[in-house]
């Protein structure tokens, strides 16, 4: 590999000459400016932006991290941090925790080698342990997808527990009293959000008692729980199997994300299941696939670009020239119901 010492060599200078044709040329000569550069061209010396940046203490890249990376609402999310970034200068690395803590943190160790401008993260670990032994690093960073106390710093999130009685008063509104909620791991805090949105809107309309959810999917409480492994369609379709050996067999179902929903409509279609006329879907995040399923999905819409954008915006003023004023920020951004075939019949 070329290095300074050998352009310097190579065009009769010295080392330092070399670093100033490249950093401050306007404090060298045009003539030993042009025998510099000629000798760069020859050789094809690139200089080590990464060596650079670790002398300056400032880093050009932002990392992601997010919990999976084949969901497209990440996608987006990423999109739009990657716009955020990029208008600033800057560039971002994007990782996949796949919803492990212990990935996580493998992740957030090595972003602290690297030594990377900020990170942009939504947790994994809910315990908070994570961020918490990153911080002494020194290193900013702002949750995504997960709202934060100011005080440990910015957050950018959507109000799920609102994104939950969204989807149930819509199911009630049809006509259904009562609802299989279809959820990721309950250690999720997003998971937890929707299902309290869910007791919420059941509450409100009279059909919740305290302690009435069946983990087992079996009972007549108003809410019944299926808890999935995994936010993606693999787990849908097994919670789709689920809900067709339930007993009553549920009527209206709202899954915690659209990857989960789609597999249970995948289940059901195999199964000659009528989606609504038999079983009412609703989804979460109104990805690009919702509109585009067999029987189009209604789905709770997160602006996911927005959020993405909203987080790097932050960061980036963090770690900015402007930083001593930065105030940690919690933003709340607002889901929205977009109302498809999937839910819209009454039950029979």
């Amino acid at each position: 590999m070329v290095g300074i010492k050998d352009v310097a060599r190579a065009a009769g200078v010295s080392v330092g000459t070399v670093s100033n044709v490249i950093n401050r040329p306007q404090a060298v000569s045009s003539a030993t400016r042009d025998k510099v550069r000629s000798a760069i061209r020859q050789l094809g010396y690139v200089r080590s932006e990464s060596a650079r940046q670790l002398r300056a203490g400032r880093s050009r890249i932002i990392a992601l991290l997010v919990l999976d990376m084949a969901n497209p609402f990440f996608v987006d999310v990423a999109g739009g941090a990657e716009r955020a970034a990029r208008e600033a200068g800057l560039g971002v690395m994007l990782c996949n925790s796949a919803q492990n803590p212990s990935e996580e943190a493998e992740y957030l160790s090595l972003f602290a080698e690297q030594r990377v401008r900020g990170v942009l993260v939504t947790p994994a670990d809910t315990s908070g342990g994570n961020l918490a032994a990153f911080q002494r690093h020194g290193i900013a960073y702002v949750s995504v997808d997960r709202v934060l106390p100011s005080a440990e710093g910015c957050s950018v999130s959507v109000d799920d527990v609102l994104g939950g009685e969204l989807a149930a008063r819509h199911l009630l509104q049809q006509g259904h009293d009562g609802i299989v909620y279809v959820s990721g791991p309950m250690h999720l805090t997003q998971c937890q959000d929707r299902h309290t949105g869910v007791v919420n809107a059941l509450r409100e309309a009279g059909l919740w008692e305290d302690a009435a959810t069946s983990r087992t999917g079996h009972g007549g409480s108003a809410l019944r729980l299926v808890e999935a492994e995994r936010l993606d369609v693999a787990a849908g379709r097994d919670a789709g199997a689920r809900l067709l050996g339930m007993s009553p067999r549920p009527t209206a179902v709202f899954c915690a994300n659209d990857l989960l929903a789609l597999g249970v409509l995948q289940a059901l279609y195999g199964a000659g299941v009528s989606v609504p006329g038999e079983m009412a879907l609703v989804g979460y995040d109104d990805i690009e696939f919702a509109a585009a399923a067999a029987v189009p999905l209604t789905s709770v819409r997160q602006p996911a670009f927005r959020m993405g954008r909203a987080a790097a915006d932050l960061l980036i003023e963090e770690t900015g020239e402007e930083a001593s004023g930065h105030e940690h920020q919690r933003i709340v951004l607002q889901p929205e119901l977009v109302v498809r075939r999937s839910s819209i019949a009454a039950r029979a």
